[in-house]
């Protein structure tokens, strides 16, 4: 490890070193017990090339961290090395409305440079997600159907491969790793050090929820999934049921201000829902979305893709069984379904993700959510969404990338032969 901390210009740390405890720490506190080798604090890009080289010279595992938000703690080796990019967190958009942004940056400094510059991106909505983790799986947001995933948003990248090769691959340069990069899951190929995306102008926004009481889950569910497939592309929506948070609500983001198409949801839903509206700028919208989830969590997380029609009130029955679950399905359609690049699930109704809090342990977690990934799956097929990695996911390759698994695999056996940047569920 001297060798290594002598080689970079950020800061290696290492178990006797007080700032390792905390620096070791992800997003997920069931992985606080982990126990990384090291943790390379990258300052620059060579620093990133020094690791990669390290790790595949000593046969070591090592895993790149943005955000730390890895549902399975892939990002958290036990044993190995941390390439931790957080520095590498440039925002900068340029005159041409594309934005160059470190592999580091985290949602709320993304927003934030992308809205001074009156420009928006479509990204998630967790303050604290690393930019890299996100696109690399897809990456879902509010303004999704209007402008796409994250990676479809993609137009370059830099990219240190298992040689210690600093690439910058696009459409033109390294056509076949940069299909591999919008979509084919974080950690599979390389170290992202930046990307590039393609911007848009940014529009008056309309931030809405309609609130409901328990009793009426199924009509929210079942007038949602009928009115969703005929909106236009500048409406996004979310439906949740939690017994968690004891919320049932459906609401969205809507490019623009004529609000006619929440009136027809809340009609159809009945009941009288308690509405929410708010007409806001970008940056505002993405503060609105963040409200709240800073907070570090610990749970387990399954999905699914939502590929056809959805029995309300089973689907109801089966998400509120446990008293810490989550049900949360974001619509896709529109941009997405017209998007490129290696993400498989084009064809979606929606994204499903079930959490479930952890009360005791992980693993009695983990069993409780069995039976819904298992029901799940007979209802709409071998599919998930990668970004919600899945630890116990059956046949995973194909339900993370379908179709696109076979052609991910030559990328990964071109660019990392020896599987330097092997994990559990890596390509």
């Amino acid at each position: 490890m001297d060798t290594l901390a002598r080689a970079l210009t950020g800061r290696l740390l290492l178990p006797a070193d007080a700032e390792y405890a905390r620096a070791k720490l992800a997003f997920l506190s069931q992985f606080d017990g982990r126990r990384p080798a090291a943790i390379a604090l990258c300052a620059t890009e060579s620093d990133v090339q020094r690791c990669v080289e390290f790790a595949a010279t000593q046969g070591m595992p090592v895993a790149a961290r943005s955000g730390g938000h890895s549902y399975a703690g892939y990002s958290t080796p036990d044993g190995g090395l941390i390439i931790d990019v957080s520095e590498l967190d440039l925002v900068e958009v340029r005159e041409d409305g594309t934005a160059v942004v470190g592999a580091g940056a985290r949602m709320a400094g993304v927003y934030a440079g992308i809205g001074r510059a009156g420009r928006m991106l479509s990204a998630g909505t967790c303050p604290s997600v690393g930019i890299a983790g996100l696109t690399l799986g897809g990456g879902i947001g509010v303004l999704g159907r209007m402008l796409g995933l994250t990676s479809d948003q993609l137009i370059a990248a830099r990219i240190v491969t298992a040689d210690g090769v600093l690439r910058v691959v696009s459409a033109a340069e390294e056509p076949d790793l940069f299909w591999a990069l919008r979509g084919g899951g974080g950690g599979n190929f390389g170290v992202v050090t930046e990307f590039t995306f393609r911007t848009a102008p940014a529009e008056p926004l309309t931030v809405w929820s309609l609130d409901c009481t328990p009793d009426r889950r199924p009509q929210i569910l079942h007038a949602w999934q009928e009115w969703q497939r005929d909106v236009p592309d500048e409406m996004w929506s979310l439906c949740r049921v939690s017994t968690a948070q004891n919320r049932s609500d459906v609401g969205g983001c809507l490019v623009g201000t004529d609000t006619g198409l929440i009136d027809d949801l809340a009609r159809r839903i009945g009941g009288e829902p308690q509405r929410r509206q708010r007409e806001l700028d970008f940056p505002a919208a993405m503060d609105h979305y963040a409200e709240g989830m800073s907070r570090r969590a610990a749970f387990v997380a399954t999905s699914r893709m939502l590929t056809g029609p959805m029995d309300a009130e089973a689907m109801v029955d089966l998400v509120t069984a446990g008293p810490e679950l989550t049900c949360l399905i974001d619509s896709f359609g529109g941009a997405i379904a017209r998007g490129g690049g290696a993400f498989p699930h084009r064809d979606a109704i929606a994204s499903i993700q079930i959490t479930n809090q952890i009360r005791t342990t992980s693993s009695d977690a983990h069993r409780e959510l069995a039976p819904i990934r298992r029901q799940l799956g007979e209802w709409f097929g071998t599919n998930g969404f990668v970004n919600y990695i899945d630890p116990e996911m059956p046949d995973w390759r194909s339900a993370y990338y379908g179709a696109n698994a076979p052609g991910l695999a030559e990328v990964a056996d071109a660019f990392d032969p020896n599987r330097v940047f092997s994990f559990p569920q890596g390509i």
